[in-house]
């Protein structure tokens, strides 16, 4: 089988496995809001956290986060036993990502991808995702602000690869691109939340969940005006 076949065949299940919304199934288990009606209107833990439930909101970080460990896992394991390129981890890895952030089980829209780039930081290197985790908490415990935390501790990511992998010699560019990428992503992910952070108009944790969000808003305004008409 080649390469860029086996690719293809490990991309599309990673990217299924990543799909699998966390938000949406605690939410409908504890039978909560649709975590997409309220507050930010994201599919992940921090949201979750707004509905007062906070068994939901772990349950949805640790789902979220187990998937991204998970296929990362997998897929190492396979390319060890048949020693295939570790380009397909790299391609496991972006593909959960992709997969949480633009589900198809969601329209192809999902979550800003945290919890699932902290799972695929913990398998590719458990210290590594340790740290950025210590980052996350210390930056949330300073300023309260979980996208401002998610920003920091995913732009600090590729430099504390490079290096604890430099310090030890273990760099390599597989390891070293997916961790660029999903870095990348997720922080234009977060765009919106750095314009609210800089007008100071961004939630802080442990906010309870509000106003619709602003598209189920401007949505609903929207089909009062035509009724109207």
């Amino acid at each position: 089988m080649s390469f860029l076949l086996f690719a293809v065949i490990i991309a599309a299940i990673a990217y299924l496995i990543g799909s699998i919304s966390f938000a949406i199934i605690s939410s409908k288990l504890l039978k909560l809001e649709d975590p997409r009606h309220y507050g930010s209107g994201n599919p992940g833990a921090t949201n979750v956290l707004r509905s007062g439930n906070k068994k939901a909101a772990v349950m949805t970080l640790l789902g979220d986060l187990l998937k991204g460990w998970l296929v990362v896992f997998l897929t190492m394991q396979l390319v060890a036993k048949w020693q295939f390129s570790p380009w397909l981890i790299t391609v496991a890895a972006i593909a959960v990502f992709l997969g949480h952030v633009y589900s198809i089980c969601l329209n192809f829209k999902g979550g800003k991808g945290v919890a699932t780039g902290v799972g695929v930081l913990l398998a590719l290197n458990p210290l590594l995702g340790v740290i950025c985790i210590v980052t996350w908490l210390m930056v949330a415990m300073m300023f309260k602000y979980s996208s401002l935390a998610a920003i920091l501790s995913a732009a600090m990511a590729p430099i504390y690869y490079l290096f604890l992998s430099t310090s030890n010699g273990n760099f390599t560019w597989p390891w070293m691109s997916a961790i660029l990428v999903i870095a990348i992503w997720l922080i234009y992910k977060h765009k919106g939340n750095i314009h609210k952070l800089i007008h100071g108009k961004e939630s802080k944790i442990g906010s309870k969940k509000n106003a619709p969000p602003p598209s189920a808003t401007t949505s609903t305004a929207h089909s009062k005006r035509k009724k109207r008409i």
